[in-house]
């Protein structure tokens, strides 16, 4: 496949934006301390049009500060980033505004990543593209947009697996080069261009109009600027998160508070030696029962009436009778 040198933005307010360098906010961002941390010495870089950066010589930004700039530098794209992979505005929303609450719980993580903007693009993607959201019935019910020729590229969108889906967006749409979006949808280059050819031969199939790529590129920006998207301010994503995070740290507490309460009631209320248990009794069968003596034989009265005829002390009881 040809590729073409194409230098489009990725996070302005169309589908193509792409900064030619990370926001200063992510760029200037604290990469230690608590989430988000303490923000690192040294002046912020440059800033593309759209993302405040601090003036020179100042103090550098606060994490939060930089969280917002790189969520309102970057948000509005992904929102219509999202509605192309997923055809549904609410569920756009929702995987853009859980990327930001992730990047904002991994806030160190993210301002030393080389690419800020990238890293939440992906995550982003992999929340929009995820299976779990179609258990969701608000997810299930399709809204296409009114006007029929986006409504007709839509589906043919939806036609194409999720992973196809995903690389003719990031390549058509967002403006990336085959490497890099091999490296994001985390596949070979050669099975990324071959993704990329079956995609726009599918969408070519359907609608013939669209089999130049170039078309194709204006008619996906056309698409996710139709519909009218937008996303959350950036203070109600961290603090959601940020409610977030104290519920699960408070539930953990309690329950390893539980976990160890019950284990020393245990101890000490469990016996210290084994004690065998007492079977229940039950009746015996098969033993013979006592035999009663019977009537005395003739020999016997003779010697019993003997016995009792002589004296207790008599010579024969002190001397044996020969006879």
């Amino acid at each position: 496949m040809k590729q073409t040198n194409r230098q489009k933005p990725r996070c302005t307010g169309e589908v193509t934006a792409r900064p030619a360098k990370v926001p200063s906010a992510a760029a200037s961002a604290p990469a230690t301390g608590n989430a988000p941390g303490n923000a690192p010495d040294g002046a912020p870089g440059d800033a593309p049009d759209g993302a405040p950066a601090a003036a020179s010589g100042s103090a550098p930004l606060t994490p939060a500060q930089a969280f917002d700039a790189l969520y309102a530098f970057c948000a509005p794209a992904l929102v219509r980033q999202a509605y192309l992979l997923t055809g549904r505005p609410e569920r756009a929303r929702q995987a853009v505004e859980q990327a930001f609450q992730l990047a904002w719980q991994r806030w160190p993580e993210v301002a030393r990543d080389r690419d800020p903007a990238g890293w939440v693009r992906a995550t982003a993607y992999d929340c929009a593209l995820s299976p779990w959201y179609r258990f969701r019935p608000r997810n299930r019910v399709p809204d296409p947009p009114p006007d029929p020729a986006d409504r007709a590229l839509l589906h043919a969108l939806m036609t194409l697996p999720p992973s196809y889906r995903r690389t003719l967006v990031l390549y058509d749409g967002v403006g990336l080069d085959l490497p890099e979006t091999a490296a994001e949808t985390e596949a070979s280059t050669p099975a990324t261009a071959n993704r990329l050819m079956r995609a726009r031969q599918t969408v070519a199939g359907q609608l013939p109009e669209l089999a130049d790529p170039a078309e194709l590129h204006r008619r996906l920006v056309r698409l996710g600027a139709a519909e009218r998207l937008s996303a959350a301010r950036p203070t109600v994503v961290r603090t959601v998160e940020e409610r977030r995070t104290r519920f699960w740290t408070r539930s953990a507490i309690a329950f390893t508070v539980t976990i160890i309460g019950a284990t020393t009631l245990t101890l000490r209320t469990a016996p210290t030696h084994y004690v065998a248990p007492v079977s229940p009794g039950h009746a015996v069968q098969g033993v013979p029962p006592q035999a009663a003596m019977g009537p005395l034989s003739q020999h016997e009265l003779t010697l019993r009436a003997k016995l009792r005829g002589e004296t207790a002390s008599g010579p024969e009881r002190l001397v044996p009778d020969p006879r």
